[in-house]
């Protein structure tokens, strides 16, 4: 056995020690179910195992030709990328997640040149669509990425993924040769080594989600993103959004139907869809409906009733089809809540009504202090995915999915004067909520409809919004 073997075993060996490796039920970033996961962010608090660490990695780009910089993916292969530059004097850059919207506003940090090969480094691989995403923006200021080091394959699917990328990937390990080695130092038994063996025979990443993790939906056009959704109010949505040069979505919180009819004809033409709350309309009768959808069908925008559904699939049928606001038969889109699980969705699903209708998941939320976590977050979107033909887009604050671009992405809480309110309702400026928090529909409320001239702001948001969506495909195309 080679001096550099035995480095491998022990280092494999000291991963296992500081609970590195563990044993049980895990999630992975893709969703898929292990009973290995690999938590490589503890190594950062073991000096010399990173010594190790970037000595390994160090034998293996060796093999590979003309190296003129290294990108650690964000954020765990950060320190070993950095550990590995001052040990070979080979400069570094960072890749940012989003960009900064003060100073440069760069997603590329570090002084390189375009045309400079790049050497990506990362932890763990099992569909690569980290490193995908970090070669897309490398790509993006000019740099060349051809191959990547990382310190564990999965092998599960995604070394083949890469390739097919035109990315090479080389490994310090294969799992199941962490395996064998941890079972050749009495680590785990035999028991578990065949556990992870069929594990790995038998969850592959699928080939054909190809596509979707190196298609990120930030980078994407509206255009192109109408052909991907299931959901036909949002192919529509999309494009309208394309046609009229807008993503602003007016929260039309007033309590008259004159004041809701006066608003929409003249936010009308500058926006792609009119939210309400119906039921604050202290004057609400029926004869309004018919005016609202002319409004509606004349400007070409889609009327958005922000119900919030939470109840028990029953209950949600009748708010939603029966009752004096009748929902189903004028609102294309509604809002609805996972608290309930699925059946507020099975409800909406099969009432009776339009043809055409969408659902916005709420899965975060903009007001202060709220009570959302990240298992809410998860399931939330994981029922969006069942659930993908009647699910038009998803309420959220940040880019909580990437790689599904038929989904919308809609961010309330806008205002170019941006601060929190008296009752704890917290906002974000145009650019912020398009180039760092994702959205693809931006939500406006007060900052138009207690505006001296409503056409006028109406006007000022479009624009500035449309540029935010402009700026963020340059910067990725």
């Amino acid at each position: 056995m080679n001096n550099y073997e035995q480095k491998l075993k022990e280092f494999s060996k000291e991963l296992y020690s500081i609970n590195a490796i563990k044993f049980g039920e895990y999630k992975t970033k893709i969703g898929l179910m292990t009973p290995v996961y690999c938590d490589l962010r503890l190594i950062v608090s073991y000096p010399k195992l990173m010594i190790t660490l970037s000595e390994l990695l160090i034998e293996k780009i060796r093999y590979i030709k003309d190296v003129d910089l290294l990108c650690g993916v964000p954020y765990t292969a950060l320190p070993i990328s950095t550990a590995v530059s001052i040990k070979t004097d080979i400069p570094m850059v960072m890749r940012r997640k989003e960009a900064k919207d003060y100073g440069t506003k760069k997603l590329i940090e570090g002084i390189f040149q375009p045309g400079q090969k790049c050497l990506i480094i990362e932890d763990v691989v099992t569909s690569g669509s980290s490193i995908l995403e970090t070669v897309k923006d490398l790509k993006g200021s000019g740099l060349i990425c051809t191959d990547a080091v990382v310190l564990l394959n999965r092998e599960q699917g995604g070394e083949e993924i890469l390739k097919n990328n035109g990315i090479n990937m080389y490994a310090l390990l294969k799992m199941t040769q962490l395996m064998d080695i941890l079972k050749e130092a009495g680590c785990i038994d035999d028991n578990m080594v065949l556990k992870v063996e069929k594990y790995l025979a038998t969850t592959k990443v699928d080939k054909t989600e190809t596509d979707k993790i190196t298609e990120n939906r930030l980078h994407l056009t509206f255009e192109s993103r109408a052909l991907k959704a299931k959901n036909k109010i949002a192919q529509k949505l999309f494009q309208i959004m394309q046609q009229k040069r807008t993503t602003l979505c007016v929260a039309a919180d007033v309590l008259s139907t004159t004041e809701l009819l006066n608003l929409a004809e003249q936010v009308g033409p500058n926006i792609c869809a009119l939210k309400t709350h119906i039921d604050i309309l202290q004057d609400f009768h029926q004869n309004l409906i018919g005016p609202l959808q002319e409004i509606s069908q004349r400007h070409n925008f889609i009327l958005f009733e922000d119900r919030k559904f939470a109840d028990i699939g029953k209950t949600v049928e009748y708010q939603y089809s029966k009752g004096i606001y009748q929902i189903s038969c004028w609102a294309p889109l509604v809002t609805v809540h996972s608290l309930m699980g699925r059946g507020a969705l099975d409800a909406i699903k099969g009432s009776k009504g339009l043809v055409d209708r969408g659902v916005f998941l709420l899965a975060e939320a903009s007001a202060d202090g709220n009570l959302i976590n990240e298992n809410y977050i998860a399931t939330t979107l994981k029922i969006a995915e069942e659930y993908s033909e009647l699910v038009a887009g998803i309420v959220c604050q940040n880019p909580l999915f990437l790689h599904n671009p038929g989904f919308i992405q809609l961010c309330p809480g806008v205002q170019i004067d941006n601060r929190v309110d008296d009752l704890g309702q917290k906002y974000n400026s145009p650019d912020t909520v398009v180039l760092e928090k994702g959205a693809d529909i931006a939500v406006v409320g007060r900052g138009i409809t207690k505006a001296s001239d409503p056409v006028t702001a109406s006007e000022l948001y479009r624009k500035l919004l449309w540029e935010a969506y402009e700026k963020r495909l340059a910067r990725h195309n």
